[in-house]
Order: C-alpha cells, then sequence, then structure tokens
C-alpha cells in the first residue's frame, strides 16, 4: 500500500500481529462501551417514530374537522333549502304540489340529521386521536429521559477514551499502510467472522489460540520459523509462534 518495500513472510506476519494488538485494543473500548451506541440509535430511532405518528395524528384531525366544516356548511343548506320549501308550500294551488314539496323538506330534515350523526361520528373520532396523541406523548417523554441518560452514560465513555482511541486509530491505519491490500482484505474478513475479533493468534500449548484446535507439530514448526504465513485449518485464522513479540518486536508497543 504506502510502502513499495517487499516485506519479508515474517516481517508480515509481525505486521499483522502488530496490528492485531492494535485493534484488540481498540476492540476493548467497543466492548467498554457495552450495547450504549446501539441503544442510543434504537432511541432516537423510536423517538423520531413516535413523533411521526403524531404527525399522522394531527393530520388525520385537521382532515376530520374539514370533514365536520363540510358537513356543517351541507347542514346550513338542508336548513336554507327546507325554509324555501315550507315557504313554498304556503303558495301551493293543490295538494300534489304540497306533497311533492313536503317530501322534499322531509329530505332536507333527514340531510341534516344525517351531517348531525356524521359531526358526532368525526368528533368522536377527533378525541379517540387526542387521546392517542396524548399516550403518545407520554411515550417520547418517557423514550427522551432514557435517551437522555443514555447518552450522558455514553459520552462519559467517549471522553475518557477518545483521546487514545484516535491514537490507536491512527497506529492502525499506520500499520494496515504497510500491508499489501489483500492481506488487510484477509484480515479485516477474517476478523468480522468472529465476535472477539481476533483474526491473528498465537500457537499456545500446541493448540490454535483461536479454536483451541490441536496444530500438528510439523506445522508448528514451519509457524516457528516464519517463512509462510500460515492459517488454522479449523477456523482460519493467521497462526504466530508464541515468540512473535519478544524482544525487539515489544517495542512496536511504544
Amino acid at each position: 500500500m504506502a510502502d513499495t518495500k517487499e516485506l519479508t513472510a515474517e516481517e508480515k506476519l509481525k505486521a499483522l500481529y502488530h496490528l492485531q494488538t492494535i485493534d484488540a485494543k481498540l476492540d476493548d473500548f467497543e466492548r467498554l462501551k457495552g450495547e450504549l451506541p446501539i441503544e442510543v440509535s434504537d432511541l432516537e430511532d423510536e423517538v423520531i417514530g413516535l413523533q411521526k405518528r403524531i404527525e399522522k395524528l394531527e393530520a388525520d384531525i385537521a382532515t376530520k374537522n374539514k370533514k365536520i366544516d363540510g358537513h356543517r356548511n351541507a347542514m346550513k343548506d338542508s336548513e336554507t333549502m327546507r325554509v324555501r320549501y315550507e315557504e313554498q308550500q304556503m303558495d301551493v294551488k293543490n295538494n300534489r304540489e304540497f306533497e311533492a314539496l313536503g317530501k322534499e323538506i322531509e329530505l332536507q330534515k333527514l340531510e341534516y340529521q344525517i351531517g348531525e350523526k356524521k359531526i358526532r361520528e368525526c368528533q368522536i373520532e377527533i378525541e379517540e386521536r387526542n387521546k392517542l396523541i396524548q399516550e403518545t406523548q407520554g411515550k417520547i417523554d418517557e423514550r427522551e429521559s432514557e435517551l437522555k441518560e443514555k447518552k450522558v452514560e455514553l459520552e462519559k465513555i467517549i471522553a475518557e477514551t477518545e483521546k487514545e482511541e484516535k491514537k490507536l486509530q491512527k497506529e492502525s491505519d499506520k500499520a494496515k499502510a504497510k500491508l499489501e491490500s489483500r492481506l488487510v482484505t484477509a484480515y479485516s474478513r477474517i476478523r468480522k467472522n468472529y465476535r472477539n475479533g481476533m483474526a491473528v493468534v498465537k500457537v499456545e500449548r500446541s493448540s490454535c489460540g483461536g479454536c483451541f484446535n490441536e496444530i500438528p507439530p510439523q506445522l508448528q514448526v514451519e509457524i516457528a520459523q516464519r517463512k509462510k504465513i500460515i492459517v488454522c485449518e479449523n477456523c482460519g485464522r493467521i497462526l504466530v509462534d508464541t515468540e512473535i513479540d519478544s524482544k525487539e518486536e515489544k517495542k512496536t508497543d511504544k
């Protein structure tokens, strides 16, 4: 990547182990935060969802108020027509016209009553939605209070670890820059496969430090020689010998 110099297998193994050491420390900081980042994110999403619910309920109430206005206007029209028909009844010349106007009067009375009924229905629905708004707002208040506490807790941890995290992240990026991209990609892929993020492990007590599968003696010799990169046949982690960080290697932690 950044360096044009071709590293030997041993140098690559040391660089990978050094990178793993740095990333393991970064992982420790993430574990210190625990589930707080996820909890904060989930609470923020829930608050947004609840606020959108209130917006929909308020929009629904506005729609129903418009319907009420429409029904009231229709009722006024019905009342106006009823009065007009009643006045016309006073001037009719025969029973047929009188009965016809009577039917129109009854129809307008019915339309008026239907309008009253629809208004009552809308008012009941508005009351129900206002009640839902109050309940939802109560939930928002609870979640926001909980969110505030979680954020304070998370910010406190971040404040305590941010400086060291930034330093380690720079070291991690620097260590990756020394390695060829295919190795970094393979390393990152292995890390993602395991919850503890360990992609490079030592062979201890003749076993893989990751899955504890027994390593054959001949393979242990080859690992100790550091002439090639060897992975565990069982878990796929990169294997290094126990002396990888001894002597001059320890100065990389400084």
